[in-house]
């Protein structure tokens, strides 16, 4: 433990960020870096807890070992830091940029103080790692000749294709886009996760021997028949990408659509690439967001840099407590109010209000959205379970753009039908947390196309999962069971 009263001297803080009138007028991170000193004192903070809850079950779904990483930045230790991170975590340049950090929210400092900033402590990690040199190629000193398809190359496929890569199989990842990510180059605004970040590590597992094949939607222009003939194993990590639709009348109007091509339209825009389609843009437009998750927040800061007129989100339920309740007990993840980045740069936020009919002009585009306040019934543990409407408050917003942002219902089948693949009663992948093998032979699946719409650090959690059943699938053992250093010794 680098400082046994660090928790009682220091209290929590975060990295400067730039103001948010300044930050609106580009699409780039604004989050500075801590200097040396309060790198220093945010990382003597960490208790070395008895029983570490941050990386339990209730916090970090990969296991990362928190507290030592913790105590080696405190003593500037950045190979230690270094190595104790990568070797439960292949992309905390990504978690530590995007992940909720529910490892914060089982922090035992969290009891009566604000919890350790894990999460900023991770980036500076990976990142002071990076300029150090320490992040290098680790190549196997041994191939398997065993050849594994991954699709879709989004965090769970990039997870299960690099722990595949340093077990020495010989790994091909085919995205369906023109360039490697998934959802982290098309789905997370820059101003979150710049592309520069997500290209070093893709150029960094090529030089690992990862080979990726873009441009390649399987099922479609690429041959099933191609990879089952070709490949020792498929590993399907597609994502959960149908979006939730909202069927009232008027849905049919132009001036609405889902949240995800809106964002991904402004990350071509920002990587000067061409778009394709009509464009959707919110410059000059009074904007609704129907949705008040994170997707919800990304179109909110991605319409405000566009310079819509006014931005408004809606959410069907009531607003969460700011603060844990009784009934959130310490360390599960609270159901508290959150307030983004992009909350804090403007816009409004509207509370168990639901969408009635979109309105139109007479030549069929959207001019308003007719809503109506409700009124929620909530059970003994003040958490909601039905809803009326107010009776009166019906009324019209102006509105002349509506981005969908209600999540997603599951992934798209074609691929699944083709194969003839399970699925289960919510229309995802049915493959177990045991082996994450589908109903066919030599086929796996990781990721929110097995789990359902989750977070990032979920998705790499289960892509490193499914590397290591497919390992021992193809091997009959596997030595990336080792949760520990024990891999580094696979690779040059």
């Amino acid at each position: 433990m680098g400082k046994i009263t660090g928790f009682l001297e220091y209290t929590r803080e975060l990295p400067p960020k730039a103001d948010p009138k300044e930050r609106i007028q580009h699409f780039r991170e604004f989050v500075a870096r801590f200097t040396e000193e309060k790198l220093n004192e945010q990382a003597a903070r960490c208790m070395n807890c008895g029983i570490p809850f941050c990386h339990s079950s209730y916090g970090c779904p990969l296991g990362n070992v928190i507290p030592e990483f913790n105590d080696a930045v405190y003593r500037k230790n950045w190979v230690e830091a270094y190595e104790i991170l990568s070797s439960t975590n292949n992309f905390p340049e990504f978690t530590g940029r995007i992940c909720p950090a529910p490892c914060e929210s089982a922090c035992v400092l969290g009891i009566n103080q604000p919890p350790v900033t894990i999460e900023e402590i991770e980036k500076h990690i990976i990142e002071i790692a990076y300029e150090k040199g320490l992040v290098k190629p680790r190549i196997p000193r041994v191939r398997t000749g065993k050849k594994v398809a991954v699709v879709g190359s989004g965090p769970a496929g990039l997870a299960a294709a690099a722990q595949l890569n340093y077990a020495g199989h010989l790994v091909t990842v085919f995205e369906r886009d023109d360039a490697p990510g998934g959802l982290l180059r098309y789905g997370i605004p820059d101003f979150k996760l710049e592309k520069w970040v997500v290209d070093r590590r893709i150029r960094l597992m090529q030089e690992e021997g990862v080979v990726f094949v873009c441009n390649a939607h399987v099922g479609v222009n690429v041959p099933l028949s191609e990879l089952l003939e070709e490949y020792d194993a498929i590993v399907l990590a597609g994502g959960s990408t149908v979006p939730r639709d909202l069927p009232v009348p008027g849905r049919e109007l132009k001036g609405i659509h889902f949240a995800m091509e809106f964002l991904k339209q402004q990350n071509k825009r920002v990587s000067r690439k061409p778009i394709q389609g009509e464009e959707i843009l919110a410059t000059g437009k009074n904007v609704i967001i129907i949705g008040g998750g994170d997707t919800g927040s990304d179109c909110l800061g991605t319409s405000l840099r566009q310079k819509a007129a006014s931005v408004t989100q809606f959410e069907l339920l009531p607003q969460p407590p700011a603060a844990r309740t009784p009934f959130m007990p310490w360390p599960t993840y609270p159901m508290i109010l959150k307030t983004s980045t992009s909350h804090e740069e403007g816009g409004k936020r509207q509370w168990a209000i639901a969408t009635k009919a979109f309105l139109g002009d007479e030549n069929g585009r959207l001019r308003a959205v007719q809503v109506v306040d409700l009124k929620w019934t909530l059970n003994e543990e003040q958490r909601p379970v039905g809803f009326e409407e107010i009776p009166d408050s019906q009324r019209e917003i102006p509105a002349e753009l509506v981005l969908l942002a209600m999540g997603f219902v599951h992934p798209e089948h074609t691929i699944l039908d083709q194969l003839g693949i399970a699925k289960d009663e919510r229309g995802n992948v049915k493959a177990s947390e045991k082996d994450y093998r589908t109903s066919v032979e030599k086929i796996f699946a990781a990721g929110d196309m097995r789990r359902g719409q989750s977070l990032v650090v979920w998705a790499i959690s289960e892509g490193r999962e499914c590397a290591r059943q497919v390992d021992e699938y193809l091997m009959g053992y596997s030595l990336l069971e080792r949760k520990d250093h024990s891999l580094l010794e696979l690779c040059a």
